[in-house]
C-alpha cells in the first residue's frame, strides 16, 4: 500500500513505452550535421514504484524523442518488445540523444555506488573495502560492466527487469496488505488482553456494530459490467444512461487521448462504487481497504477484458467485452468484507512470527545492554586510571617546583646567620669614651 497508485500509472515498462507516444517530435536537420539538442524536464510520465523509476522514465522519454525510435516504436509488436527486437533500433537513434543516454546510464551507475556504499556503512562495514562491481550484478536493469555508455544490453535488461519486476508488483502489494490486516487483528485483540470483562464486552459488541454498519451500503455493481458504466455516463458524465454508447464512453475516458484504457485510467472509473462502500470520516470505514477494493476492481476488468494481456485496454478489446455476456452482469460485487482475507491459522503463524521476531529483539537488545554495561564499567576504571595518572603527575610536578626552589635559594652571610640554640652568644667589646 505504501505507493498507492503508483503502479497503475504505468504499467510493464514494455507498454509504458507508448505513454509519450503523441509527443511532439524535434525537428531534425536531414544533414546530419546540425542536429537540434533539446533537453527534458523531469519525466512527465507516471510513476511505476520501482527503485530505478526515475532512469526508466528519463530513457523512456529520451527514446520517444528520437523520430526513427519512435517510428518504429508505432509498428512495434508485443513480440518485437520482449524478443528484444526493437532493443536493436537503438543503433540508429541519433548520437545527441545516445549522449544524453549515456550521460543518465552514468548518472544512475553512481546513484547505485551510493547506495551500495549507504548500505555497507550503516551495517558498520568500515573495515572491508566495497566490491561495487560485484555487488552491482544484484542491479539487473543494466549493464553494469560497461559504466559509460548506452547500449542495446542496457536497454533489453531494462525492459525485461521492468516487465518481471512489474508483473510481480500487484501481488508484493497484496500480500502487504494482507499483513496489514492480520497485524490490526493482533492488535485489537492484544488489547482486548489488557481490558476489563465489562470493558472488553463493550469493545466487542462496538467491534460488531462497526463492521455490520460498515456492510451495509448500496449495491456495488461488477466492474466493467453494463450497469457500472452507465452509473459512470450518468453520475460522472452527467449523460443519460439510455444513451449510452461504449465508443463515445471510451473516448471520454481516455484521458490522454492514446487509444488506451491504462491502469488509472480504468481505476478512476472505479471511484463512484467505491463511494458506495468507504467514506474518510466514518470510522468503520478503512481507506488502506479501499485501495486494495481499488486494486481488485482493476485486475477483475483487467482479466476479463484485456485479452493480449499488455495492462493496457484497447478500443478493440473494450468493445469486444460490451459483447460478452459478464457485460450484462447483474450480481453485487464481492467487497472485501465478504471475502476472508486469511485463516486463523494463518494469523496463528503470523502471531507466531511476530514472538519470535519480538523474542529476537529483546536478546539483542539485552546483549545490547550488557555491551553498555561494559563499556559504562571500562569506562569507569579507564576515568579512575586517568583520576590517578593526573594525581600522580601533579605531585610530580609539585615535587619538581619544591625541589628546583630550593634549588635556586640563595646563601646566607655568616654575619647574618642566626645563632643555634645552645651556641653561646659572643660579647663584642665596647671603646670607653673619655
Amino acid at each position: 500500500m505504501v505507493r498507492g497508485k503508483a503502479l497503475a500509472h504505468c504499467g510493464l515498462v514494455l507498454l509504458s513505452l507508448w505513454l509519450c507516444i503523441q509527443s511532439v517530435p524535434i525537428s531534425v536537420d536531414k544533414g546530419g550535421e546540425q542536429t537540434q539538442k533539446e533537453e527534458l524536464d523531469a519525466p512527465q510520465s507516471a510513476e511505476t514504484g520501482l527503485h530505478y523509476d526515475r532512469y526508466l522514465r528519463e530513457v523512456i522519454e529520451y527514446l520517444e524523442k528520437d523520430p526513427h525510435f519512435k517510428e518504429k516504436l508505432k509498428t512495434a509488436n508485443m513480440d518485437d518488445i520482449k524478443s528484444g527486437k526493437l532493443s536493436k533500433e537503438l543503433d540508429f537513434v541519433h548520437h545527441n540523444f545516445r549522449s544524453k543516454l549515456d550521460e543518465l546510464k552514468r548518472e544512475e551507475m553512481n546513484r547505485l555506488r551510493m547506495l551500495i556504499k549507504a548500505k555497507h556503512d550503516m551495517q558498520g562495514g568500515n573495515g572491508w573495502k566495497v566490491d561495487h562491481q560485484s555487488l552491482l550484478k544484484q542491479f539487473e536493469h543494466l549493464n553494469h560492466m560497461n559504466p559509460n555508455t548506452f547500449e542495446v544490453e542496457d536497454l533489453d535488461r531494462l525492459i525485461k527487469s521492468a516487465t518481471k519486476d512489474l508483473e510481480n508488483y500487484d501481488k508484493s502489494r497484496h500480500d502487504e496488505f494482507k499483513r496489514y490486516e492480520m497485524m490490526k487483528e493482533h492488535e485489537r485483540r492484544e488489547r482486548l488482553k489488557t481490558m476489563t470483562e465489562e470493558d472488553r464486552k463493550k469493545e466487542e459488541q462496538h467491534f460488531e456494530d462497526m463492521k455490520k454498519k460498515h456492510a451495509s451500503h448500496p449495491k456495488v455493481n461488477h466492474p466493467g459490467s453494463e450497469d457500472q458504466l452507465k452509473e459512470v455516463w450518468q453520475e460522472a458524465d452527467g449523460l443519460d444512461p439510455d444513451d449510452f454508447e461504449p465508443k463515445t464512453f471510451f473516448k471520454m475516458h481516455d484521458n490522454n487521448g492514446d487509444g488506451f484504457l491504462d491502469e488509472s485510467e480504468l481505476e478512476s472509473l472505479f471511484t463512484k462504487e467505491l463511494e458506495k462502500v468507504y467514506n474518510p470520516e466514518n470510522e468503520e470505514d478503512d481507506m488502506f481497504e479501499m485501495e486494495e477494493e481499488r486494486l481488485r476492481m482493476r485486475e477483475h476488468v483487467m482479466n476479463e477484458v484485456d485479452t493480449n494481456k499488455d495492462r493496457l485496454v484497447s478500443l478493440d478489446e473494450f468493445m469486444a467485452a460490451t459483447k460478452k455476456e459478464e457485460f450484462t452482469e447483474k450480481d453485487e460485487w464481492e467487497t472485501l468484507d465478504q471475502n476472508p482475507l486469511y485463516t486463523e491459522e494463518e494469523l496463528r503463524e503470523f502471531e507466531k512470527h511476530l514472538a519470535n521476531e519480538e523474542k529476537d529483539i529483546n536478546e539483542k537488545a539485552a546483549e545490547l545492554q550488557k555491551q553498555k554495561e561494559e563499556l559504562e564499567r571500562k569506562q569507569q576504571e579507564l576515568n579512575a586510571q586517568r583520576l590517578g595518572l593526573q594525581q600522580a603527575v601533579e605531585e610530580m610536578e609539585k615535587t619538581k617546583a619544591q625541589n628546583l626552589r630550593a634549588e635556586v635559594k640563595p646563601p646566607v652571610a655568616e654575619g647574618d646567620r642566626a645563632p643555634s640554640v645552645g651556641q653561646p652568644v659572643q660579647e663584642v667589646p665596647v671603646s670607653a669614651h673619655s
